[in-house]
């Protein structure tokens, strides 16, 4: 058994309800029914968005922040390397001391960029950089 409800409604609203009551198949108790589920469900869907609003407005402003450093990293090594070709004078094919050493500090600089990133650190400071590339020193 369906418990019964006693509700009062205006004038128009009541015109209105057995307007739709007068079609055959339907009552005004499924369309009152009918309604009530769909507002319900209407602000159930609205109490998720209002959680999910604040946690999604906080994921584009870290979005928009990596996409803004990933901006001026890609802009200043673009930079840096223009600058190393366009200005670094190319040294002279028999100096192979010269090579060697440039070719043991790429690899110290490796060496410790994938130390960095094994360690989850990105504090990659100016004087740590230099000095890791002239000596075999730990951070």
């Amino acid at each position: 058994m369906k418990p019964r409800h006693h509700l009062y409604l205006d004038d128009a609203l009541t015109a209105e309800l057995e307007k739709l009551a007068a079609k055959p198949g339907s009552s005004k108790s499924a369309i009152v029914s009918d309604a009530l589920r769909a507002y319900l469900a209407r602000r159930g869907a609205k109490e998720l968005d209002d959680l999910f609003k604040t946690r999604l407005d906080r994921m584009g402003a870290q979005l928009n922040r990596i996409e803004r450093d990933l901006a001026i990293v890609m802009e200043s090594l673009g930079l840096f390397v223009r600058y190393q070709l366009t200005v670094t004078a190319p040294l002279p094919e028999p100096d192979h001391a010269a090579r060697a050493v440039g070719r043991d500090r790429f690899e110290a600089f490796i060496d410790r960029v994938g130390r960095q990133l094994a360690g989850g650190r990105r504090d990659l400071s100016r004087d740590t950089v230099l000095h890791s590339a002239d000596t075999e020193e730990a951070p």
